[in-house]
């Protein structure tokens, strides 16, 4: 019976056999081109600058594609003009404002376009192709992909349709519309393996250009998770983004991105803080804001206002949720208020290095101040009546995910936890375990469930301090330390009780028989399946490398954020997945990254070669493809057996006695 009504299902679409064998071949004409390209990022935090010009340019493919078309024809002047037209098409025609009154450049500028768009779309399926054109403009730009300067008519054809663009004054729209479509053919499908937010200036521009995009998939990191958790109304979340925020001097990205109010927050800080020099919660600088009208002693006496709020709000979080077996985390009961000093549970104390807390309670530590209580209030108000956040949220819930199989490769953000013998380790939740893949899907439940549950259940509320552990639990595959040591960086200063543990998967997934094991429970092939990860910085500098596991395994988290460039020694990682191989683009000098724009190309290695060029028919699409055709098959002997009717124009039978049974 299900079968029977998705065939009539079917049919609604391919009334007759000509319409299905027409499919069929279309289909199956299709498996056989090359698969499209797919471009890795992980770790952008923020940085919406580098990000977006990696994006539009293909991480530097399109200049070299460019350069394939008119190496012998143009100057490199000229090929970094349209370099520069395709990635910033409004941005540079504004700046040509002479030009645009000369229709002979007009003209020149928009066939360029034509032409490297045709190269670059050459390898892939007219449909597929004709899917990237903007709607306003698609049978434009279908008839003139179909230039031929060798026959006369067509081509004078062509000439006509750029003229009547021009006279009509569409041209500076046409060519954005041109720039985007190259854009969007030469990437295929992007992944972003984790933590979009966070340090940078700009995580909301970056998930606008990613909504522009369509093909995404999103594999969500700590720093995700705890912005979800935040919209979604769960307070912790909200200081831990606040606290962050304000650390790095993004002001502009919660005030002007996405509207929270901060005023509140600034006047409590004045009011508790305002003879405090909060030594050590000064910004750090890494981008001045545009909007911002704080000072940096301001900022300072916020940044102790959340820390403080902050380790409240964990402690009550934790103190209603044992199962997460981190009461060591409750730190503010970890004071010795009479000595100012920080105990641990060996005996170990610690002295504060800050003393000053106005708004605690020695008895009632975790208590919020009545002044407290109505600051967060308003700042929740704030997060969760703020559109743009809310229209956010939605994208990374709709796109992400824990984890992705894609094309035989695995993603996920952090790690799969796992103890020091080499099994995963379990979170207990309500008696159950929950370890490996069983963790992550646990992982899309409580995720999903913070998203739609009733607000007012006890379920919903579950699941966003479940968010929250995912931020910073031991055992959250997201983050996968031992523990965030936000108040002994804070207050006590001592890198040694500030250590963060990372969890053994780090180490035991060098080993490929580990790699191997992970990917039988994820059901992949272990012949170039891969794993990619981000979360945890590439020392190159210091000798490390991205490819783990004899290969099988990517890290490619590189430095994309100026805050970990000093570390890494470069400026972050594409990994780029093509028909013929498995690339890792290395950019190595972000001043050149975001500066020389039409120029710049990064450092492209060779990781993984394969035999023969991958088609659409070894791909996830192309599987899908081949279970629609055995479909339409089995529509097609319904059709020619009378068990469904045909209809439309084509409905004849004659010369289909092949396909009867």
């Amino acid at each position: 019976m299900e079968e029977k009504m998705f065939l009539g299902l079917l049919a609604k679409r391919f009334p007759n056999r000509r319409a299905v064998m027409g499919e069929i071949m279309r289909l199956k004409t299709e498996m056989l081109m090359p698969k499209g390209t797919e471009y890795f990022f992980s770790d952008i935090h923020g940085e919406d600058q580098a990000f977006i010009h990696l994006l539009r340019s293909a991480s530097g493919n399109i200049r070299r594609k460019i350069r394939d078309v008119y190496r012998t024809r143009l100057s490199e002047a000229d090929q970094n003009e349209i370099a520069a037209l395709i990635y910033y098409p409004e941005a540079t025609l504004a700046k040509k404002v002479e030009e645009m009154k000369d229709e002979r450049w007009v003209r020149k500028v928009i066939l360029e376009l034509i032409e490297v768009a045709r190269y670059i779309a050459s390898k892939y399926p007219r449909a597929t192709v004709r899917a990237k054109f903007p709607e306003r403009y698609r049978s434009l730009i279908d008839e003139l992909f179909v230039t031929d300067n060798g026959e006369i008519d067509r081509h004078q054809y062509c000439l006509s349709l750029i003229d009547a663009i021009i006279e009509e004054g569409f041209a500076a729209d046409f060519i954005g519309a041109l720039a985007r479509t190259i854009q969007r053919i030469c990437v295929n499908h992007i992944h972003i393996v984790g933590d979009i937010f966070d340090r940078g200036p700009g995580p909301d521009k970056i998930i606008e250009e990613l909504i522009a995009f369509d093909d995404v998939d999103i594999q969500w990191g700590n720093h995700d998770v705890v912005w979800m958790g935040a919209q979604l109304g769960n307070e912790t979340c909200m200081m831990a983004v606040l606290r962050n925020a304000i650390k790095y001097n993004t002001f502009d990205v919660l005030e002007d991105g996405y509207g929270i109010h901060l005023r509140v927050l600034s006047d409590f800080a004045s009011k508790y803080y305002g003879d405090d020099p909060c030594t050590y919660f000064q910004p750090k600088i890494y981008d001045e804001n545009v909007y911002n009208i704080w000072t940096h002693e301001r900022a300072a006496q916020m940044h102790k206002a959340l820390a403080i709020l902050e380790s409240k709000l964990e402690g009550q979080l934790l103190e209603r949720h044992p199962e997460y077996k981190m009461a060591d985390r409750v730190v503010l009961k970890k004071v010795d208020w009479e000595t100012m000093e920080y105990v641990e549970a060996d005996g170990t104390r610690y002295p504060l290095r800050d003393t000053h807390f106005p708004t605690i309670d020695p008895n009632h530590p975790l208590a919020l101040s009545p002044d407290e209580e109505q600051l967060v209030f308003n700042l929740k108000a704030s997060f969760r009546h703020s559109e743009t956040l809310r229209r956010h949220v939605r994208f990374l819930l709709m796109k992400g995910s824990s984890y992705s199989r894609y094309n035989g490769n695995l993603l996920f953000h952090g790690c799969l936890p796992m103890r020091e013998d080499g099994s995963f380790e379990d979170l207990v939740i309500d008696g159950k375990p929950y370890a490996g893949k069983e963790l992550m899907d646990y992982v899309d439940y409580m995720m999903t469930t913070a998203y739609y549950a009733d607000p007012t259940s006890k379920k919903r509320q579950d699941a966003l301090d479940f968010i929250w552990y995912l931020w910073c639990g031991p055992i959250s595959p997201m983050f996968g330390k031992s523990k965030m040591a936000t108040f002994e960086n804070n207050f006590v200063g001592d890198k040694a009780l500030a250590k963060e543990e990372l969890n053994p998967y780090y180490e035991l997934c060098n080993d490929e028989r580990v790699v191997d094991r992970i990917f039988e429970m994820f059901d992949l092939e272990k012949e170039h399946a891969h794993i990619v990860n981000g979360h945890v910085p590439v020392k190159i500098k210091e000798g490390q490398t991205p490819m783990r596991a004899n290969g099988k395994l990517f890290v490619i988290d590189g430095g994309i954020a100026k805050s970990y460039q000093a570390k890494t020694g470069i400026a972050g990682y594409t990994l780029i997945f093509n028909s013929h191989h498995i690339a890792l683009a290395e950019h190595q000098d972000f001043d050149r990254l975001t500066h020389d724009l039409e120029t710049y190309s990064p450092v492209v290695t060779t990781m993984d070669r394969y035999e023969r060029r991958v088609l659409i028919a070894d791909t996830d699409e192309g599987h899908a493809n081949g279970h629609l055709i055995e479909s339409l098959h089995d529509l097609m002997h319904a059709y020619a057996t009378g068990e469904l009717k045909e209809s439309g124009p084509d409905q004849t039978t004659a010369g289909w006695t092949a396909f009867a049974p």
